[in-house]
Parts: C-alpha cells; structure tokens; sequence
C-alpha cells in the first residue's frame, strides 16, 4: 500500500466517523456568515484577500476570493488552514519552531513548501477537538490574522 492509499483510507475513517456533526458543521449559510464576518474586517482594513475554511481531512469547504484580492491569496489561503491542522497550532506560532536552531528547522523545505509559517492560519476547535482551520491570505501578515481572527470568532459565535 502506498502513502496515496494511506492518506485516503485515514481520510475517509475521519469523514465517516464526523459525518453527523460535520454536516452541521460546516453548514453552507454557518459558512458564508463566517465569510461575510472576514470580508467585513477585511473591507475595514482595506485589503482583499481569500479566506478558506478547511475540515479536520484538509478538505476545503468552502473558499472565497475578494475581486481586490491578489492572486498569491488563493494559493496561500489553503496553505494557511492546511499548515494550522498539521501543526495543531495557529500558523503564527510555527515560524519560531523552524528558524535556524529551532527543533523544526528545515521542516518548509520537507513538505516541499506546503507548510506556511507566518500569520494567517487559525485551527477551529469545537469542545476541545480539532475540527478544522481557517486561512486568510492577501494583506500584510497582521491583517490577515485580524481577519482570520474575526473569522474564528464568527465560526465559535455559529456553533453556539
């Protein structure tokens, strides 16, 4: 069995084993009220960016690119929610684990430049597990983690 078939067995025991609440979830409207809430902070930071809301199999569920955004964005918005569920950590914690001397040095060149080491990336968390991330890619790194951030925020405000 190769790593390909692995990958997608662990896949589809994940998405069996979440598929009630999963639906719920990420509910398409639960997910658009999230949205709305990132293009909202951003248009108050004026910026465009592209916002991507990922489940726990790095699964996109749903990902939004602004007309203003630049095209670097769509690229990195999923990297960004991909790089916050492998790391089980906000991508702006990354960065200092794999600088010269860090435990992880040299881990962005291992994934072949997959993993984003810089703000913009937020894992969701629903009672107490993983369920997903949020990435958020188009403005300075501080402006994509103030939108990512309003955008976690309105995700926990919707599973309430």
């Amino acid at each position: 069995m190769d790593k390909e078939q692995i990958n997608q067995i662990v896949k589809e025991v994940l998405s069996k084993g979440s598929n009630a609440t999963a639906s719920n979830t990420f509910d398409r409207h639960k997910m658009e009220k999230v949205i709305d809430a990132a293009v909202a902070k951003a248009d108050e930071l004026h910026v465009g960016v592209t916002i991507c809301i990922m489940d726990i199999t790095t699964t996109v569920q749903m990902l939004y690119h602004m007309p203003n955004a630049n095209l670097v964005s769509s690229t990195l918005a999923p990297k960004k929610a991909w790089s916050a569920i492998a790391m089980k950590e906000p991508t702006k914690d990354i960065s200092k684990d794999i600088q010269p001397g860090g435990p992880l040095y040299q881990m962005e060149t291992m994934l072949d430049g997959k993993l984003v080491s810089f703000p913009g990336g937020i894992p969701l968390i629903e009672d107490g597990q993983m369920i997903g991330a949020i990435g958020c890619s188009g403005g300075l790194i501080e402006e994509d983690q103030a939108i990512c951030e309003a955008a976690v925020q309105e995700f926990s405000k919707e599973r309430m």
